[in-house]
């Protein structure tokens, strides 16, 4: 019989592909006391019955609006910070995309250590996101070998799927 670990890890990404590559890390959830952040939409409810009292949602914060997409960001900085300290994780792990940089940030700067996983979408290109969170992650794995020479303190970790 495998015993969990009491370590809090976190796990948090934005909707569709992030999501999807992040929820392929699962078998990680036996082994931790682990929670799970991603952004409120109709095909994410099903993740409160899988994960009960493990999961909180985000505002759906697409940049398709620039007029709206700063307060949603704004607010989700907020709520990030709410949660960090409702769940205070060890360990932030993300595959990315904007809904991840506040909480790593703010989990940076209160003690958590950062695992960020490029996405598998990008082969040849930085995202946004992983620029950022380059700088200060304790890990920093990319799934294309090529994405070396693009990060070069990265690890190849090769693809989730």
């Amino acid at each position: 019989m495998n015993k969990k670990n009491n370590k809090k890890i976190l796990f948090i990404s934005s909707t569709g592909g992030h999501l999807s590559e992040m929820l392929r890390l699962s078998p990680m959830f036996k082994k931790y006391d682990y929670h799970i952040i991603t952004e409120k939409t109709k095909s994410n409810m099903h993740l409160l019955e899988k994960h009960p009292n493990k999961v909180n949602f985000l505002v759906y914060g697409t940049k398709s609006n620039i007029l709206v997409y700063p307060f949603k960001l704004l607010y989700n900085c907020f709520k990030s910070l709410f949660l960090y300290f409702k769940i205070k994780p060890k360990v932030i792990i993300t595959t990315g995309a904007h809904t991840a940089g506040p909480m790593c940030c703010i989990g940076k700067i209160f003690g958590s250590k950062i695992i960020y996983i490029e996405t598998l979408a990008n082969s040849k290109t930085k995202t946004v996101t992983g620029r950022l969170i380059y700088h200060f992650a304790d890990l920093f794995i990319v799934q294309w070998e090529e994405m070396l020479k693009l990060y070069p303190k990265a690890k190849y970790g090769g693809w989730i799927y």
